[in-house]
């Protein structure tokens, strides 16, 4: 059978406990209703549909005892008569009291648990927000046969509107390496064939060209394309990580072939002077 508790304005506990502290004068006996305890016991019995007469038993037990404290009460005081042998120590339901205290101090503790439980469940916690800035998607890193493709065909565009000069091109590949990052400080990131829309000759696409593979592989630009079959871009190469051996990144790269490309490129050159 579920335990019997009393509900009212003056305490809230099991009825044994209640005794208990009515003994020990903590509850003012003059608020203590009988009739409202026998009628709230009568309704948890007939809510649960079956008697208990262990538990009808001590009830009356305990009504009678209740009745009697108040009965004391209600004596002037010089009238008041302790019965012989009703000490707290010698208390013959002290244990079951004990108990009793004991059990309640484990369920207030179990309900402040609850009641932290329910008001949590109000609380959610912050989740962090997503960035503002989106990631861009990878892009897709391109190899030499792909530049080489592109400058080819640049150079089939330039030669169509080529004008013979009398005068040799004075482009060098140094010189084109500095345009260019000039131009890549301006811009984040430029179009490759954008890097040859201002080249007048074949010579000077090739020149650039070479200054484009040297900056590529000194690891100061990159060449990708941001979806497969698209047109390459070139852009900074991002800042690489310091090394421990100190070594910079013109010395780990792989050496140039560009001066014996420019070489071979001035000596194929035509000279008009010649003529």
């Amino acid at each position: 059978m579920a335990e019997y508790k009393v509900q009212f304005e003056v305490f809230e506990g099991p009825l044994d406990l209640l005794l208990y502290l009515v003994k020990k004068e903590e509850v003012d006996i003059h608020k203590v209703d009988l009739t409202r305890i026998a009628t709230q016991f009568i309704e948890h019995v007939e809510l649960m549909r079956e008697l208990d007469l262990d538990i009808a038993g001590e009830f009356l037990v305990m009504a009678a005892t209740l009745m009697y404290i108040k009965s004391r009460e209600l004596l002037p005081k010089d009238q008041q008569v302790t019965p012989e042998g009703e000490e707290d120590e010698e208390d013959p339901r002290w244990e079951l009291i004990r108990k009793l205290v004991e059990y309640k101090k484990f369920k207030d503790v179990a309900t402040r648990l609850q009641e932290r439980e329910f008001a949590m469940e109000d609380i959610y916690p912050r989740v962090p927000g997503k960035p503002d800035l989106a990631v861009p998607p990878p892009r897709t890193q391109v190899s030499l046969f792909d530049l080489l493709n592109a400058v080819n065909v640049i150079l089939k565009r330039v030669a169509a509107h080529e004008v013979r000069d009398i005068f040799e091109d004075k482009w060098t590949v140094s010189e084109k390496i500095e345009l260019l990052r000039q131009l890549l400080a301006r811009l984040t990131v430029v179009k490759f064939s954008e890097i040859f829309a201002d080249a007048t000759s074949r010579t000077e696409v090739v020149v650039t060209f070479l200054a484009v593979l040297e900056l590529i592989r000194l690891r100061h630009i990159v060449a990708s394309q941001p979806e497969p079959f698209t047109e390459i871009e070139i852009a900074r190469a991002p800042e690489p990580p310091p090394e421990s051996g100190g070594a910079s990144t013109a010395e780990s790269a792989p050496p140039s072939a560009v001066p014996a490309a420019e070489a071979d490129l001035q000596s194929a050159t035509p000279n008009p002077q010649s003529n």
